[in-house]
């Protein structure tokens, strides 16, 4: 649920204060969230699918076809990870929740922009 402006306003007067009384504790706030777990989780879908490929070259030189089906799959689920995951990554400056820096813009559909400017239009044109 968005904000309203006055919470919104609210919320940005506490973020200046928390900048003005400690910058140091300000900026290692900054840092932590969503965007910090998810960069990790990439990254260690990234070296498990690395370890997918070492796997499955193991099992072509043993010629063991099941070790090498088991480093495809571990490849393919780490991809899949790491499309998701990636995908997931706010925008510097962005955080998942309300956070130091604001809120994230919520994507909204064309129809809800659309009526939205119509209501709008309705609200100028009823005054």
């Amino acid at each position: 649920m968005p904000l309203s402006e006055h919470e919104q306003r609210m919320l940005e007067q506490m973020e200046r204060a928390l900048y003005a009384e400690d910058p140091k504790f300000a900026s290692a706030l900054e840092g932590s969230g969503l965007r910090t777990y998810t960069r990790r989780r990439v990254y260690q879908a990234v070296a498990g699918f690395l370890v997918g490929i070492a796997l499955l070259m193991a099992g072509m030189v043993a010629k063991q076809i099941w070790i090498s089906v088991v480093g495809f799959l571990v490849m393919l689920g780490c991809a899949v990870l790491v499309v998701t995951g990636w995908r997931k990554v706010p925008k510097p400056g962005e955080q998942g929740a309300p956070g130091i820096r604001g809120q994230v813009r919520q994507r909204r559909s064309m129809m809800d922009r659309i009526e939205e400017r119509w209501q709008r239009r309705r609200d100028e044109q009823g005054q």
